[in-house]
C-alpha cells in the first residue's frame, strides 16, 4: 500500500535534508527520482523549504540549513506522536536531549531529539501536514534506520519513548502497527505470511545496525527504487556519488548514494528472490 494519509504514534512518518545549496539538491533528486517541487516558505522568508510530491502526493522535503546550524547536509527523521511536548518530556525521562518544542506555522509542532548515543531525529505532532502521502515505491521513503553502538541502550531508550522492540534480522517493531496495516488493508498479515516475510514483519518500523567502525551514531534513510543498478548510475550522472555500488541482500538489492551536497541515503530495490539470502548466511555461521 504505497498511498497514507497520516500514521499511528510511533512511526515514522516524514523525511527531509537540509542542504547548503537546496536548489541543487532539488535539482538532483528531481533527476533522480522525478519529484515535482513547491516551495512552501513564505515570500521573504530567507529561507526555502521545497516539498517533492509524486503523483501530487508528499514524499519528501529539501530545505535550506537552519540559521547557526553548521553547513551539512543530511537526511532527517520525523517520527509521528500524538503530543510532542508529552513524547519529549519521556525522551528527557529516558536520557535523551530535547530541544524545546516549536510550532511549524499550521504544518504541525515538532521537537528535536538526541538519544542517548547522540543519534538525533524529530518528533512530529501533525496538523495540515500528515507526513509522507506516498511510500514504498520508486523514489519514496522505504525506511528509516538507526546505526548505533550501543543497541541494549537503545532499546531501552525507544521502548520508553515508543514502545518499540527489537526483532532479529535488524528491525524494530511497533505491536501496534501491524493492526492498523491490517485496518487499513484487510489481509496484510496473511500475505506476509504467504510472501514467506520474517515473523512479524508486518509490525516493523524501522531497521537498525550497530556501529563497528568511526562512524557517529545516526538515523539514516532509504528510498525504494524500481532498479538499483540503474539508480546508482543516474546518481553518478546528477553529480552523486555512488558509495557502495549495487549489492544483494536479504530481499532487496541495494546501493548507497551521497548526493552532491554531501547527504548520504540507501536506494533498495524489493527482490523478493533474496529472501533466502537470510537463511543462507545464517547457515554460513553456524557451519550448517
Amino acid at each position: 500500500m504505497s498511498e497514507r494519509d497520516g500514521y499511528i504514534p510511533g512511526v515514522p512518518c516524514w523525511i527531509d535534508t537540509n542542504q547548503p545549496d537546496p536548489d541543487a539538491a532539488v535539482r538532483f533528486y528531481g533527476g533522480l527520482f522525478g519529484w515535482e517541487f513547491e516551495n512552501v516558505m513564505p515570500e521573504g522568508s530567507g529561507g526555502s523549504y521545497h516539498i517533492g510530491r509524486i503523483r501530487g502526493g508528499d514524499v519528501a522535503a529539501v530545505g535550506s540549513v537552519p540559521d547557526g546550524a553548521p553547513p551539512v547536509a543530511a537526511w532527517n527523521t520525523y517520527i509521528w506522536v500524538d503530543d510532542v511536548d508529552r513524547a519529549a518530556d519521556a525522551a528527557r525521562d529516558a536520557g535523551g536531549s530535547v530541544m524545546e518544542a516549536f510550532d511549524v506555522m499550521e504544518a504541525g509542532r515538532m521537537a528535536v531529539i538526541t538519544d542517548p548515543e547522540g543519534a538525533s531525529f524529530c518528533l512530529w505532532q501533525p496538523k495540515a501536514h500528515k507526513g509522507a502521502q506516498v511510500v514504498n515505491e520508486h523514489g519514496s521513503l522505504n525506511f528509516n534506520g538507526l546505526a548505533t553502538r550501543d543497541l541494549e541502550r537503545a532499546e531501552a531508550f525507544y521502548g520508553a519513548v515508543f514502545g518499540w522492540e527489537l526483532l532479529p534480522m535488524g528491525m524494530w517493531a511497533l505491536p501496534a502497527y501491524g493492526d492498523h496495516l491490517e485496518a487499513l488493508n484487510p489481509g496484510t498479515k496473511e500475505r506476509t505470511r504467504e510472501m514467506g516475510g520474517p515473523t512479524r514483519f508486518e509490525e516493523v518500523v524501522a531497521a537498525f545496525s550497530v556501529i563497528t567502525d568511526n562512524a557517529e551514531p545516526h538515523w539514516d534513510v532509504t528510498f525504494g527504487v524500481a532498479n538499483a543498478d540503474a539508480t546508482a548510475e543516474r546518481a553518478a550522472e546528477l553529480g552523486g556519488t555512488v558509495l557502495v555500488p549495487p549489492f544483494d541482500a536479504p530481499w532487496i538489492r541495494g546501493t548507497v548514494i551521497r548526493d552532491p551536497g554531501g547527504a548520504t541515503f540507501n536506494a533498495n530495490q524489493f527482490k523478493p528472490e533474496n529472501k533466502d539470502m537470510a537463511t543462507q548466511e545464517a547457515d554460513m555461521f553456524t557451519g550448517s
